[in-house]
């Protein structure tokens, strides 16, 4: 098997005062195998409270894959069959119902740790809240020099005893250890940049999940 799962998204976000921040992301999803494919639209929103004298303490709040339910339509859900003793066949296709998206809510908050003129430290925990599996807790750290290379690890936490030492207890195979960099660069004197991003999350079972992203900030 090799599925193909796709997301392009739009976003907006905006300044309401001094502390306050939101913003709202539009996506078309698509998930592909084996002849079977499933499309849709969901919506992601979130709000960040900004406070301290240098805007080092942030608190935030994100709700994710919000929308219609999804349902897979091809080729593969439909199969030949032939009728005894009379030689006949006929194609005979599967019902397939449709599924809700897992719905998350994110909480967090993150301090940022000033090391000069040009370096910067984060350290953020999240929350999160899924609305088919366990809770889980995220802890993790940001290093960024020059607004243009940021380091990143991290490690999520599986809600639930024992979930976080045997497998089958678990309800998401993303637990564990996480990390990533990113690359920011400039494109022009008006704050336009264009930066790579990658991230890798352990999985257990499975052999961890490698993530290659592209961004335009205008």
């Amino acid at each position: 098997f090799s599925p193909t799962l796709t997301n392009i998204g739009v976003s907006y976000a905006r300044e309401f005062s001094n502390s306050i921040y939101g913003g709202i992301t539009v996506r078309i999803i698509n998930e592909r195998i084996s002849d079977v494919n499933a499309s849709g639209v969901c919506f992601d929103a979130g709000v960040q409270y900004v406070t301290g004298k240098k805007e080092q303490i942030r608190f935030g709040i994100a709700l994710r894959n919000v929308g219609p339910r999804l349902q897979f339509n091809g080729d593969g859900l439909s199969l030949r069959g032939s009728i005894p003793l009379t030689g006949a066949s006929l194609t005979m296709l599967q019902r397939n119902e449709a599924f809700e998206m897992p719905s998350l809510l994110n909480i967090g908050g993150a301090y940022i740790f000033d090391l000069g003129e040009k370096s910067k430290l984060t350290a953020a925990l999240n929350f999160t809240s899924n609305s088919f599996s366990k809770d889980q807790f995220q802890g993790g750290a940001e290093y960024a020099y020059n607004k243009m290379f940021m380091l990143r690890a991290g490690y999520m936490m599986e809600m639930g005893s024992p979930g976080t030492t045997n497998p089958f207890d678990r309800t998401s195979a993303l637990t564990g250890p996480t990390g990533g960099f990113s690359v920011e660069v400039p494109l022009n004197k008006k704050g336009t940049t264009f930066a790579i991003d990658y991230a890798y999350r352990s999985t257990n079972p499975f052999s961890g999940v490698h993530t290659v992203g592209a961004r335009i900030n205008l």
